[in-house]
């Protein structure tokens, strides 16, 4: 206390200014309109900085629960978007689901090899199991492969051994999607036939026949085409929509179908 004391009378002077200094301002701010508006409308602009600072790191702190929210949406509208038939309303319960969606992020992700890998943040806790087809915000990444309890590893597009029902948009043109191993943002379309006519630029996505993908979910523009006339059939370069280099997150597509419409067509290959 007596330090306290000290100090006030050692800058009485300068204590005294300080004070003399801010009731002069408060009288001229409240006598003058001018200097009234510079005060408030400086006290708005530092305020206002200091709101907008505050809210840029709050806004980036929950990015993360906001990023969580646009999945479920994104696969919520993406569940509805398989399952709907035309006739069909667009209350999503009320629908016969054939497709069920799992959202997940990519943990690992190759594409510098000739068989690429993708792991993903979600397994059989999360009823993922082999031969489900994975995709993303912009199109096709892979079929699940192998499933542990937490993770399971995706065969990407960009692997060699990877074989894909896809077809040429708005016709029924199919043809069967491979990777020749030489750039991560290109794949082929082959067995195409010669009677199709093919324009630079033109969509391909998944086909019907296939039990794993829904139809028409997107696959990359033609980027160019040669014609094999010893058998008549198109080989066509794809630019794929995704960016393979950088996945995050994916969505896990289970066709609820699939196990009955793969034992019929068995069913049927065996008595021939």
């Amino acid at each position: 206390m007596q330090q306290i004391i000290n100090f006030i009378i050692r800058y009485k002077h300068f204590l005294l200014y300080i004070f003399l200094l801010m009731v002069s301002l408060g009288f001229t701010i409240q006598s003058h309109s001018y200097h009234q508006s510079s005060f408030f409308n400086s006290s708005n602009w530092l305020t206002g900085n200091i709101y907008s600072a505050s809210s840029s790191v709050t806004s980036y702190f929950g990015l993360t629960e906001e990023n969580k929210k646009l999945v479920e949406e994104n696969k919520r509208l993406r569940k509805l978007l398989f399952n709907i038939k035309e006739k069909d309303t667009l209350e999503l319960d009320s629908l016969q689901q054939q497709y069920l969606i799992t959202s997940g992020k990519v943990i690992n992700n190759n594409y510098a090899k000739v068989r690429n890998y993708i792991t993903i943040n979600k397994g059989r806790n999360d009823s993922v199991a082999p031969d489900m087809g994975v995709i993303t915000t912009h199109g096709i990444l892979g079929i699940v492969e192998n499933v542990s309890n937490g993770f399971a590893t995706v065969q990407s597009i960009l692997n060699e051994k990877s074989k894909i029902n896809a077809k040429i948009k708005n016709t029924n043109h199919f043809g069967s999607l491979k990777w020749d191993a030489e750039r991560y943002d290109v794949v082929q379309l082959t067995d195409v036939p010669r009677l199709v006519k093919l324009t630079v630029g033109d969509t391909v996505v998944t086909g019907a026949k296939s039990s794993i993908f829904p139809e028409n979910i997107p696959i990359g523009t033609i980027q160019k085409f040669d014609l094999d006339t010893s058998n008549s059939y198109y080989t066509i370069d794809l630019k794929l929509f995704n960016d393979m280099t950088n996945i995050k997150i994916v969505y896990v597509i289970q066709n609820k179908d699939k196990e009955e419409i793969m034992n019929l067509e068995q069913a049927t290959e065996d008595e021939q």
